[in-house]
């Protein structure tokens, strides 16, 4: 077998929701606002079930580590046993994790709702307070403020929300500028407010430890004021795919100094796996480079991720989304041991022993046949490996993750 012992793999995912990972694939023809009423809203309702809570949870965590995950944005339910349940079962299973309890105060079905801007501020504190009582030093697992989206939230809630970041000193995530239907509920619901960004900045939500999913739609003046505020972006182009929400220009985000990770937001993603999200960020770079021609050519070349940018963001550029960039993301010197082994079949020469490759599926889907460079391989990877060619990931330096065919 082909070893690749990982540098650039930990995976870092920057924005998923943890409850709906029983709708992964689900979404049928339907675009964001409408595919919240009739698959997310009902499932995150039945959280109040801890059992059933138990059952998703544990299973979700599982898998993403299995897909090489050592850091996660959580976004949980309105419920605080729910959440804090998720919190335990990420430091038992020793994932570095964000876990935020969810906060809404309208626009959600009434069945599943904050009563009032007080519940939101005391119910989130409550699981802050939790999540800093299991994990004081925070080594694995944080609380994170998490109004769902600004039309989920009135102004005085928002607002509240932000004061209770400050005060507790919290990482913040949200939804910013996913789909135009969206871009238009907020301009109604919020009509004296500049732009969407804006909305966040207003109620103090806007700061170096805010974590913004999607913002495929920005002006330039809103992209200006999330540089200005040194909030960070999540990239999730699958889900951005699925739901015909847009093509995320990341490329503009970058040039203009904005710091960017990668994020699979399942359910509206349909994967969890980083790994499926850095295909799919260099596809989506491609088709804004194939609808933004220049003027001397057919394409927009500079538009184009490659595949170390890629991995980039799946890495560095995911750590730094989490605010973890001087302790991993990278193996430099002092950093602390987050990784994932990739192991790559080998197509067998002719007398070998067949059976090589593939051998307990330890090659997963890609052949290799011995004269491609390190790099080829990694491309190889990138562009074909899926969990099968994960054989082990460490956090911290434990092992989280193993298959049978693993050995050290």
């Amino acid at each position: 077998m082909y070893k690749i012992n990982s540098g650039p793999d930990t995976a870092l995912d920057t924005h998923t929701h943890a409850p709906q990972h029983p709708n992964t694939g689900l979404f049928g023809k339907t675009t964001l606002l409408d595919w919240l009423d009739t698959y997310t809203f009902p499932l995150e309702a039945s959280f109040s079930d801890l059992q059933k809570a138990q059952r998703i949870y544990s299973n979700f965590v599982s898998r993403t580590l299995s897909h090489g995950t050592t850091t996660c944005a959580y976004y949980a339910t309105r419920h605080v046993p729910a959440t804090n349940l998720l919190a335990d079962i990420c430091l038992k299973r020793g994932q570095r994790a964000l876990v935020g309890r969810v906060c809404m105060d309208r626009l959600s079905p009434e069945y599943y709702r904050d009563e009032n801007i007080e519940s939101a501020v005391t119910d989130s504190k409550a699981s802050i307070d939790y999540i800093r009582s299991i994990d004081p030093n925070g080594e694995i697992v944080k609380p994170i403020v998490t109004p769902r989206f600004a039309p989920s939230c009135t102004d005085d809630c928002l607002s509240a929300l932000g004061n209770l970041a400050k005060e507790t000193d919290t990482h913040i995530q949200t939804h910013v500028s996913e789909n135009t239907s969206e871009i238009a509920l907020v301009q109604e619901l919020f009509p004296t407010s500049e732009s969407y960004t804006h909305v966040y900045d207003t109620a103090s939500l806007l700061t170096p430890k805010t974590i913004l999913a999607h913002a495929i739609h920005l002006s330039p003046s809103e992209r200006a004021l999330i540089k200005q505020r040194d909030a960070k972006i999540s990239h999730c182009p699958a889900s951005n795919t699925a739901l015909t929400s847009g093509c995320c220009p990341v490329r503009e985000l970058l040039d203009e100094g904005i710091t960017v990770g990668l994020g699979t937001d399942v359910s509206g993603g349909f994967s969890p796996s980083i790994l499926e999200e850095a295909r799919h960020a260099i596809w989506t770079s491609r088709f804004v480079a194939m609808g933004t021609p220049s003027a001397s050519s057919n394409l927009n070349n500079s538009a184009k991720l490659s595949t170390e940018e890629a991995l980039y963001l799946a890495t560095r550029g995911g750590a730094a989304v989490v605010g973890l960039s001087d302790k991993i993301g990278g193996f430099d010197v002092g950093m602390e041991f987050d990784a994932q082994m990739i192991r790559l079949g080998s197509v067998p020469k002719e007398g070998e022993q067949e059976g090589v490759f593939g051998d307990e599926g330890a090659g997963g889907p890609i052949d290799v046949f011995g004269w491609e460079s390190m790099e080829e391989r990694i491309e190889k990877w990138v562009y074909s490996g899926d969990d099968r060619n994960c054989v082990a990931v460490w956090v911290r330096g434990r092992l989280v993750h193993q298959t049978p065919r693993f050995k050290a």
